[in-house]
């Protein structure tokens, strides 16, 4: 698989209420292959939602490169061809839907990008078929629940039809029937269209089916591994602040008593074949 999102030895500064330079990222290093599914967790401030915004060059980097699909997001010039690459939804949905009726909100970005009515016509319906909110189209945004909100949200952003589509905490505000909806959207995009995802959460569970985890601490990547390998790190994570799924805390505290557990299981399935044996 081809590198699509290399950042290479990448800081990040700004400055507080009190005109300190806080420092967000220090010498970052991640290369994403296309159609990975990436998922980056870590507690508040730990520069995850900082380096997200790196990859569409929301923010741009303080020293260091990113490189999106070969593209330098340091030239101006690169810029309109990298955010129609790397589509971002973030936490609340509220604040990114601007139309009043489900099918416009899902037309804006194909419209601000000059594609042409009868292919806007069919993204929008592609894009809410992908997501399951076909039957909604003539709706008003504010009458969907939450998940649902969340992914019109999403739908906005397949219509653009990028490689990458960046989640920043797109569940945090979700009861676990929207988190669910969101995910199952997020899995199938990666799984049937080869999208890159990369999904910024604080619930362990949620990384769980990823192909890789990357853990951060104050601006530094501290672990980068398969769920399997990350999750295995039970102290570790603990000391920095972190929770771990629960089988995961379970294989731990009985591998502690004893039992020859597997550190790589992670799901209830798993765990029943692992005490069954």
């Amino acid at each position: 698989m081809e590198t699509i999102v290399r950042i290479e030895d990448v800081y990040f500064e700004y400055l507080n209420l009190e005109e300190q330079e806080i420092a967000a990222l220090n010498g970052v290093d991640l290369d994403v292959k296309s159609g990975e599914f990436i998922v980056i967790i870590g507690h508040n401030g730990s520069g995850k939602s900082t380096l997200a915004k790196h990859i569409n060059v929301l923010l741009r980097a303080s020293r260091g490169s990113v490189w999106i699909k070969g593209l330098d997001a340091s030239i101006e010039e690169n810029l309109w061809d990298i955010r129609q690459t790397a589509g971002m939804v973030f936490q609340n949905p509220d604040n990114q839907l601007v139309a009043t009726i489900v099918e416009e909100d899902v037309a804006f970005g194909p419209e601000n990008l000059g594609i042409p009515p009868d292919e806007i016509r069919r993204r929008v319906d592609e894009a809410l078929e992908v997501v399951g909110l076909s039957k909604y189209a003539d709706t008003a945004p504010h009458f969907l629940s939450g998940g649902q909100k969340q992914r019109l949200a999403i739908a906005g952003i397949l219509a653009m039809k990028p490689e990458i589509i960046v989640l920043d905490e797109p569940t945090a505000m979700l009861d676990p029937s929207g988190r669910k909806e969101v995910l199952d959207t997020v899995k199938a995009l990666n799984k049937s269209d080869n999208i890159t995802i990369i999904h910024i959460t604080h619930f362990m569970e949620e990384a769980i089916d990823a192909d890789r985890i990357i853990v951060m601490e104050e601006g530094d990547i501290v672990l980068n591994g398969t769920p399997q390998d990350v999750f295995a790190e039970v102290e570790l994570l603990k000391d920095i602040g972190l929770d771990v799924p629960q089988i995961a805390e379970l294989g731990h505290e009985l591998r502690g008593e004893g039992l020859d557990i597997p550190m790589n299981v992670l799901t209830v399935e798993e765990m029943v074949d692992a005490l069954c044996q």
